[in-house]
């Protein structure tokens, strides 16, 4: 099977459920911000040393659900069975959350991003799940987006923020607070 089949030269592309949009279209910028969470969370894997064996499984969980995620976005006509962010994802997300809420020292005030390598990584996806998770908003206006899908969005951008701290913490790398100079 070829990769490419030359149907979205013209800027126009399927969605699982069969129409054709623009490649601006919000749900193909919601589920292609998606995509690059997942990616970006495939590099902070790939940096991770294998003292953080419990964290990269959780990164690969993360990842599953954010292949469903596209998925769903990308169906206007989702079935029943088909598989779907649940509110057992968010609460293992808030539970995660809390896990690393307790490892790090509390937060007295806003924190630079960076330090680690894979903290800065995770960061970065940080922030790029807030793009997704505006991005699935404004696809609200257009579609029938699976209110989970925000919520986990809106709970894993925290999550990977909490991480971020977790992995500077075990690796005794410092954050590093604004200065506002």
């Amino acid at each position: 099977m070829k990769i490419y089949t030359k149907r979205g030269d013209k800027g126009r592309t399927d969605l699982f459920s069969g129409e054709r949009v623009p490649k601006t279209d919000p749900l193909i910028e919601a589920y292609g911000t998606v995509d690059e969470l997942n990616s970006t969370l495939g590099v902070v894997h790939s940096q991770l040393s294998p003292d953080f064996a419990e964290l990269k499984a959780e990164i690969l969980a993360i990842q599953d659900h954010l292949h469903v995620i596209c998925a769903r976005l990308a169906n206007t006509k989702p079935e029943e069975d088909q598989p779907g962010i649940k509110a057992r994802h968010i609460q293992g997300i808030e539970e995660r959350c809390d896990y690393y809420t307790d490892q790090c020292q509390p937060l007295q005030h806003f924190i630079l991003p960076g330090g680690n390598p894979s903290a800065s990584y995770l960061h970065l996806a940080r922030t790029i799940c807030r793009r997704a998770e505006r991005r699935a908003i404004g696809a609200m206006d257009q579609y029938d987006v699976d209110a989970n899908v925000i919520t986990y969005l809106n709970r894993l951008s925290d999550l990977l923020f909490l991480q971020a701290r977790f992995v500077n913490h075990k690796t005794k790398t410092p954050e590093h607070r604004p200065k506002y100079k």
